[in-house]
């Protein structure tokens, strides 16, 4: 081999290039395109994209399966709710009748079995008398002068027991209330 002189007249920071992705260099030091490496690009964008659209997958299932398990549970909630207004009238008819006859024992056995079921399923009976009115618990049917030592806007007097399902009003308690 002959040793051939090449003459460069200037050379500039600009000339050189910048290695791009897909480019190998080789032993000898020049950069050289690899055939594999724009496939192993292609490859590694398209594995990208595909992990991509499996975590939005997985998360939009998790939403789905949350979203379905609150369906689940506010229609349980609906239903049992639904039931206790219905049995409210039966609750009622055992403390009218615990009023008429207190000393019975069938039916105290029966007002405390419901208690006891109310309980269970977290009905709760809201107490009236004595407390403040609150006009999201209670519905003030009469109002009487105030006795002594009673407050204003105090409820005297419960017409109908008001029951909640959990923080839920079933119902209102009708009550008299205090000038």
């Amino acid at each position: 081999m002959e040793d051939k002189e090449v003459k460069v007249e200037s050379v500039s920071v600009n000339d050189i290039k910048k290695p791009d992705a897909g480019t190998e260099k080789s032993e000898k030091g020049p950069k050289v395109e690899s055939p594999d490496a724009a496939k192993i690009a292609e490859l590694t964008v398209a594995l990208a994209d595909v992990q991509d659209k499996y975590l939005r997958t997985a998360a939009e299932l998790e939403n789905t399966r949350r979203r379905a398990a609150l369906d689940a549970e506010s229609r349980a909630r609906s239903r049992a709710m639904a039931v206790a207004e219905k049995i409210l009238p039966v609750m009622d008819a055992v403390d009218a009748a615990l009023k008429h006859t207190p000393d019975d024992e069938g039916i105290i056995s029966l007002a405390q079995a419901l208690k006891s079921s109310f309980a269970e399923i977290g009905v709760t009976k809201i107490e009236s008398v004595g407390k403040p009115l609150n006009p999201a618990l209670h519905n003030a049917i009469q109002v009487v002068q105030a006795p002594e030592n009673t407050a204003p806007n105090t409820i005297v007097e419960e017409m109908q027991p008001g029951y909640m399902f959990g923080d839920t009003v079933l119902r209102s308690a009708m009550v008299i209330v205090a000038k």
